[in-house]
């Protein structure tokens, strides 16, 4: 059974760091290109960071480049995105996305909530 469980959301104070957490299960973790999107209340989903399989490509949503890190470890099926200097326009619901190249494959965590506000 394909488990993506995300962690490590919360409330935070601007300026403030968290770092959420996505433990994979039930696929080869290590054949997956990782996502993490947001969605924030009244938007669409969008794109935050992607790391490739190998961990060798890295890609960042143009606002939050600086202070976002995505990176994987693929020993531990874990996919880790350390945000830094927030922004309450940083609130949302995180989602950890697995894809792989040539497949239908597309599997989505449960989400974990961040909240910025002072």
């Amino acid at each position: 059974q394909v488990q993506l469980v995300e962690s490590g959301g919360g409330l935070v104070q601007p300026g403030g760091s968290l770092r959420l957490s996505c433990v994979a299960s039930g696929f080869t973790f290590s054949s997956y290109i990782m996502n993490w999107y947001r969605q924030a209340p009244g938007k669409e989903r969008e794109l935050v960071a992607k790391i490739t399989s190998a961990g060798d490509a890295i890609n960042y949503a143009d606002s939050v480049k600086g202070r976002f890190t995505i990176s994987r470890d693929n020993a531990k099926k874990t996919v880790l995105l350390q945000m830094n200097s927030l922004k309450p326009e940083d609130t949302g619901v995180y989602y950890c996305n697995a894809i792989k190249f040539w497949s239908d494959d597309d599997y989505w965590g449960q989400g974990t909530q961040v909240t910025v506000s002072s």
